[in-house]
């Protein structure tokens, strides 16, 4: 159902590198394919200029929808770190005060392997109350805090919010954002249409996702709860116009012949 008490935010979510995290930890930070929702009530988070103790509850209550204008590659950055004053690193036990002790023998030199999204652009819509949300939305405009998509070093491209749009489905609102993606991947794409694949979060969902935060609090640590999503895919135009001619290979609509690379990119 839909209402004039409600309304939906879309995000332009791009960058040279995007990592969305979700429950990794220690020395191996991986990232998810699209933006968490933990990921994206972050930066809304930080937009309003909320200490990381103060409740989410207004926020987790948000449906988020995202669609993947332009997937991005993975990629992997090895990591070296060891303390500054020469000590040895600390180790994962502790003593009978509840302190870490430090490594034995001493470890000097740790390694750690942190994944990022290169050059990846999508769009996300969240639907709720429509005072909560312009109150987000001016907040993406002019934020308090430097906004990051996943981690303090990927800062986004370009202004991050799109706008404020009517109440109307996850679904519907993914079908009518115009395509974002880069000049680079839309010279990859010869049709007037493409085809995007979304993710969006669905009480009546066949999957689960495990990425819905209680706190941001560095002190208890985040605990992740669970969402039902449904994936699905839209078409939205690319903007190119209608071919002129038939292409090699072409019937007589137009259309060429099946591509198994198309998907791929190539």
């Amino acid at each position: 159902m839909t209402g004039t008490d409600h309304a939906v935010l879309v995000l332009r979510l791009a960058a040279p590198l995007q990592s969305w995290g979700g429950p990794s930890r220690y020395n191996r930070r991986e990232t998810r394919p699209q933006p968490t929702k933990s990921g994206v009530l972050g930066l809304l988070a930080a937009a309003e200029g909320r200490d990381r103790e103060a409740s989410l509850a207004d926020l987790v209550g948000l449906r988020l929808g995202v669609r993947v204008d332009q997937p991005g590659t993975l990629l992997r950055d090895y990591h070296t770190y060891s303390d500054h004053r020469g000590l040895p690193l600390l180790s994962a036990k502790t003593n009978a005060k509840g302190q870490q002790t430090r490594t034995t023998p001493a470890k000097y030199t740790g390694v750690t392997q942190r994944f990022y999204l290169q050059d990846a652009v999508f769009v996300a819509a969240l639907r709720g109350p429509k005072t909560l949300l312009q109150s987000l939305e001016e907040a993406v405009r002019h934020p308090v805090h430097p906004l990051s998509l996943g981690r303090r070093s990927c800062p986004p491209t370009g202004p991050v919010s799109l706008g404020l749009h009517p109440d109307t489905g996850l679904d519907d609102v993914l079908e009518e954002v115009p395509w974002e993606a880069g000049r680079h991947r839309r010279g990859q794409v010869r049709g007037t249409t493409t085809t995007l694949e979304a993710i969006v979060e669905d009480p009546a969902g066949d999957q689960v996702a495990i990425d819905v935060p209680d706190t941001y609090n560095l002190k208890t640590g985040t605990r992740f709860g669970r969402r039902t999503v449904r994936h699905l895919w839209v078409t939205v135009p690319t903007g190119h116009p209608e071919p002129t001619n038939p292409a090699p290979g072409a019937g007589a609509t137009g259309h060429p012949d099946h591509d198994p690379f198309a998907l791929l990119g190539w």
